[in-house]
């Protein structure tokens, strides 16, 4: 079992996963030590997890194989799939389509 703190009071030496990519780090496969709980009214309460800072190492670099992925999924996230037009936008996953395909079945009623 691992310890649980309340909100804002972690010892020093833990951070979250954010708060180490910030610093510029990452885990490194390091398991998580404790947890963060912030309480909420009428939910289950915010939980984060948090890691050594000791143990975590720098976050590695973008080589150029890897911006040139990121774009080719950037860009495949751009095409309609209803019209397979670029909306110019990433298609919102809420949606599932670009926002003139979205409202043509309202428009047409």
């Amino acid at each position: 079992m691992i310890p649980v703190y309340r909100w804002r009071l972690a010892p020093e030496g833990l951070a979250t996963f954010r708060q180490l990519r910030a610093l510029g780090l990452r885990p490194a496969g390091q398991p998580v030590v404790a947890q963060l709980e912030r309480p909420r009214r009428k939910r289950g309460p915010l939980v984060a997890f948090l890691y050594r800072v000791d143990l975590a190492r720098p976050v590695r670099p973008m080589t150029p194989a890897r911006w040139a992925a990121l774009a080719k999924a950037n860009a495949a996230r751009r095409v309609c799939p209803a019209c397979g037009r670029d909306a110019g936008y990433r298609i919102p996953t809420s949606l599932g389509m670009c926002v003139p395909c979205a409202d043509a079945p309202q428009l047409a009623a």
